[in-house]
C-alpha cells in the first residue's frame, strides 16, 4: 500500500468527531493491508514505529532542506525499511549516516507525506486514532468480537501483531493469545479526580496508594530469567541489574509484577523524574541505583490473576513483594484517603491512586476503577508562535509555543522570553477560531509550519511539573501542558519567570 493511503485515512479520521466514522475509515484501511504491512501501518497510525526509537529528534528534521517529490510513490514497506536503517545506525559515523538515510526518505516523500512522517517520529500525530478506536476498527475489519480483539491486544502487548492475527489467521488463533511470562502486557491506566476523597466516593472501598514520580515498570520472572519492561513495553533489563537482583529474591519462581521505580537521594526523598528516565537510556555505569515499588501482580507460579479482583491480587502481592510493596491503605473513608494523599505529597511524591477493590486488571484501558489524584500547577506564560494544525484542525492555528519571562536575560535578551514547551491540549473550537483570526494580526514572520508573533499574549497553562531539557535554552521543558484560559487582563511582564519554573526542579 502507498503511504499516501495511510495519510488520506489519517486526515479523514482527524477531520471528524464521530467515533463511528473514525472506525469506518480505519477499518477500510487495515482491511486493505497485507500481513507484512499491518504491523507497520498500525505503528504509523499510533505514532509508535515498530522499531521503537529511531535516533532522530526535532533538530534532525529542522536541519533538512530537501525538495520533496510531487508524485506519491512511497509505500508503507519503504517507510519501514527506512526506519529500520535509522534505528540500526550506531557507532562512528552514525550521525552522517542517519542524516543521509533521513534525506533519502525525505526526497521520496511528498510534502504532505513528509509532514505526516515527521509527526509520527516526534510523537506529535494527533488524529483521534487512539488505540481504543483502532481496536474497534480491527474488530470490524476482521469480523471478530471487539472484546476478543481487545483481550488479545492486552495479552500480546502488541497492537500491530494483534491486527495481523485478527485479519490474517484463523479465529481460534486470536482466542489462543494468552498471558505469557516473558511477554510484556499493556499496562492498566487510571482516570483522574480532583481529590482522593472524591475518588473514594466514586469507587467505594478502595486501595489508596502512593503515586510516585518515577517510571512505570513491569517485571517478568521465570526462574532466574528476569526481564524488565517500561510503560511502552521496551525491554530495559540490561540497564537495571539492581531491579533484576531484587526480583530474583522474591518467593516465587514465576511472576509478572506491575510497579514503579525511582531512586532516592541521600535524605531518603525521591530524585527527579528525569534522573530515573536517564537511567533507562544510559548504557554506561549508573550514578545511582533504582529501587522498585510493586502495586499489582498479574501472574504467580502458574496462576493467572488478571481476571481476579484487586483484593485477591493484593493478598498474593502481600506475600510476594514484602518491603518492595508500594505504601497505601485500604479504606472506604474519604477523609482517610485525603490523609494518605497529604502524606504522599509531604514525602515528595506526586499524589495517590485510588483503586476499586473489586476491579480486575484491565490492561491497556483507562477506566474508572483506577483513579489518580495529584495537584495541578498553573502558570502564566506568553505565546511566542503558533503552528498550523492538521487533520480536523487543518487551516487553523493550533499548537502554541510557550515562553516564560526572563527579566535578567539569563537565557536571551534582557527582558525577553525563553521557550519552555508547546501545547495544543485544552483548546476548544471557539479558541481555535479565535487564535486563527487573532495571531496573524500580531505576526512577525512565518514559515510553512508556524506563525511567529510578538510576545504580548498571556495564556494560563496547567502543567504536571517540569523536567530538564536540552531542547530549550532555559534548560527545562513543561510536562503535560494544557491551556486553561487566555489572560487578556495580564501584561507580558506579569508572566511567570523562567526562574520560577526552574525552581520546580529542586
Amino acid at each position: 500500500m502507498l503511504l499516501s493511503g495511510v495519510v488520506d485515512t489519517v486526515d479523514a479520521v482527524g477531520a471528524t468527531r464521530s467515533r463511528l466514522a473514525k472506525i469506518d475509515a480505519l477499518s477500510a484501511l487495515v482491511g486493505g493491508l497485507t500481513p507484512e504491512e499491518l504491523p507497520v501501518a498500525v505503528g504509523l497510525l499510533t505514532a509508535s514505529p515498530r522499531q521503537g526509537r529511531l535516533g532522530v529528534g526535532w533538530r534532525g528534521f529542522a536541519n533538512l532542506a530537501i525538495e520533496h517529490t510531487a508524485e506519491a510513490t512511497l509505500t508503507v514497506l519503504d517507510v519501514d525499511a527506512a526506519f529500520e536503517t535509522l534505528a540500526g545506525t550506531a557507532g562512528a559515523g552514525s550521525v552522517a549516516a542517519r542524516r543521509e538515510a533521513l534525506e533519502s526518505l525525505a526526497r521520496l516523500a511528498t510534502e504532505r507525506e513528509w509532514d505526516f512522517l515527521v509527526r509520527v517520529v516526534l510523537g506529535e500525530l494527533r488524529t483521534g486514532a487512539l488505540e481504543g478506536v483502532l481496536l474497534d476498527a480491527i474488530a470490524k475489519a476482521s469480523g471478530r468480537p471487539a472484546a476478543a480483539v481487545r483481550r488479545a491486544a492486552m495479552l500480546a502487548g502488541d497492537l500491530g501483531e494483534t491486527a495481523r492475527i485478527a485479519l490474517t489467521e484463523p479465529p481460534e488463533n486470536l482466542d489462543a493469545v494468552t498471558l505469557r511470562v516473558g511477554r510484556a502486557v499493556l499496562p492498566m491506566l487510571a482516570s483522574t479526580a480532583a481529590t482522593a476523597a472524591e475518588a473514594v466516593e466514586a469507587v467505594g472501598e478502595a486501595s489508596v496508594e502512593y503515586k510516585l514520580d518515577g517510571a512505570r515498570i513491569q517485571v517478568h520472572r521465570d526462574g532466574d530469567d528476569v526481564r524488565v519492561f517500561t510503560r511502552n513495553l521496551a525491554d530495559v533489563t540490561h540497564r537495571v541489574p539492581e531491579l533484576v537482583e531484587i526480583v530474583r529474591t522474591l518467593p516465587a519462581a514465576q511472576l509478572i509484577l506491575d510497579g514503579e521505580t525511582l531512586s532516592l537521594d541521600e535524605d531518603g526523598g525521591p530524585r527527579l523524574f528525569q534522573d530515573t528516565m536517564a537511567r533507562f537510556g544510559s548504557e554506561t555505569a549508573p550514578q545511582f541505583v533504582l529501587r522498585p515499588w510493586f502495586f499489582d501482580v498479574l501472574h504467580a507460579d502458574g496462576r493467572d490473576l488478571i481476571d481476579e479482583p484487586l483484593a485477591d491480587r493484593q493478598a498474593v502481592l502481600e506475600q510476594l513483594a514484602g518491603e518492595w510493596r508500594i505504601p497505601g491503605i485500604v479504606t472506604a473513608d474519604p477523609a482517610a484517603a485525603d490523609e494518605v494523599s497529604r502524606e504522599a505529597l509531604a514525602a515528595g511524591h506526586e499524589g495517590v491512586v485510588v483503586k476499586a477493590l473489586d476491579s480486575p486488571y484491565a490492561a491497556g484501558r483507562r477506566g474508572k476503577s483506577w483513579i489518580k489524584v495529584k495537584p495541578v500547577l498553573t502558570y502564566d506564560l506568553v505565546v511566542l508562535a503558533v503552528e498550523w494544525g492538521s487533520g480536523r484542525r487543518t487551516g487553523q492555528l493550533s499548537n502554541l509555543h510557550l515562553g516564560a519571562y526572563d527579566p535578567e536575560g539569563r537565557f536571551g535578551p534582557e527582558g525577553g522570553f525563553v521557550m519552555v514547551g508547546k501545547t495544543f491540549k485544552g483548546l476548544t473550537d471557539e479558541l481555535l477560531r479565535w487564535q486563527t483570526e487573532y495571531f496573524p494580526t500580531i505576526e512577525t514572520d512565518r514559515s510553512a509550519y508556524a506563525v511567529h508573533v510578538h510576545p504580548v499574549t498571556v495564556v494560563e497553562i496547567a502543567i504536571d511539573g517540569v523536567q530538564r531539557s536540552t531542547r530549550y535554552p532555559g534548560g527545562i521543558a513543561l510536562r503535560f501542558a494544557r491551556v486553561k484560559a487566555y489572560r487578556p487582563d495580564k501584561n507580558p511582564n506579569e508572566a511567570d519567570t523562567i526562574e520560577t519554573l526552574r525552581a520546580l526542579l529542586r
